[in-house]
């Protein structure tokens, strides 16, 4: 197993930053395209989440589960497992809950051109089942115009 740097910063965010406000808190995480460092990145977003006041079930379930499907997504199909690029998180804390963002350096896709893996057409197929469980276990989600970044929502209980 290869020893990989993350980058970590945690702040007080700058009102200039893109995902900053005045009373947020922002950590950033910088993770290689390499799979090996998901279950650690989401350990470190994880902490900061209960910090922020999310329910223990809430992190220990949805967020983790949906995080490393973003990130397993991310570094698979986004950055198409290419060691010079990486995957962008970020956590902002909100009066209602947080916000994780985990943009790729990948083309994007569009999101609603991906079946429903449920459907009887879809079923036997493996493609889907990470955005469909990462839709099933947040509040909110969004995605940028290219597809290359994903927003997701969890409100505290």
């Amino acid at each position: 197993m290869t020893m990989v740097p993350l980058r970590l910063c945690v702040r007080r965010s700058d009102p200039s930053h893109p995902l900053g406000t005045d009373d947020a808190i922002l950590m950033t995480v910088t993770v290689p395209s390499e799979l090996d460092v998901v279950e650690h990145t989401v350990d470190i977003v994880s902490r900061h989440c209960l910090a922020c006041g999310l329910s223990l079930k809430a992190v220990r379930f949805n967020l983790r589960v949906a995080l490393s499907e973003a990130l397993a997504n991310a570094i698979v199909y986004g950055n198409r497992l290419d060691p010079a690029k990486s995957v962008h998180v970020a956590l902002r804390e909100l009066d209602r809950g947080v916000e994780v963002y985990v943009q790729d350096q990948g083309q994007g896709f569009d999101p609603n051109c991906i079946p429903d893996p449920t459907g009887p057409d879809c079923i036997e197929r493996p493609a889907g089942r990470g955005l469909f469980l990462i839709k099933e276990l947040v509040d909110d989600l969004a995605f940028n115009e290219e597809g290359n970044s994903i927003c997701m929502t969890l409100h505290r209980a």
